[in-house]
């Protein structure tokens, strides 16, 4: 693999309530999908989740490529900000925000921290529910995870 597109999506029916995530992986010759759901969560950590376990996928996909150039496409302000913008200054400030209280969902951006460090990674927004092919199927799979568990 040498080019590697991840749509990401996160989701939940109340908030906090039971919520989903999934993914979708394309490499170019194959694609691979993922997904998961949890009782009760809140949309961000669901939309954190999801970029952590397609990394790991790509990861167990393809582990000894170093040169791999993975675009994540994320409909969340609050991951790809949280992870370009943000987070330095959150490592800087001992895991402080801006107004000194505590990060929320540091276990998670400490976990995406951890795996993003080691791949090569470009950061991409894209805008939820506007037609984009794989955004749109990764929000089928969420809805859907949400439905198990309710």
């Amino acid at each position: 693999m040498k080019n590697v597109d991840i749509f990401t999506d996160g989701g939940c029916s109340g908030n906090p309530g039971p919520g989903g995530w999934a993914y979708f992986i394309i490499t170019g010759e194959d694609e691979y999908c993922g997904s998961g759901g949890i009782p009760l969560t809140t949309n961000n950590r669901m939309e954190l989740t999801a970029v952590i376990e397609a990394i790991k996928r790509v990861r167990a996909i393809d582990p000894g490529e170093s040169n791999t150039l993975i675009t994540i496409n994320t409909d969340s302000q609050y991951v790809k900000k949280g992870i370009t913008e943000w987070m330095t200054a959150w490592i800087r400030n001992n895991w402080k925000n801006s107004k000194k209280k505590p990060v929320k969902n540091q276990d998670l951006w400490k976990a995406l921290k951890d795996i993003s460090d080691c791949v090569n990674i470009k950061w991409n927004w894209v805008p939820g529910h506007s037609g984009i092919d794989y955004n749109e199927r990764c929000d089928k799979l969420v809805q859907e995870e949400i439905k198990k568990i309710k």
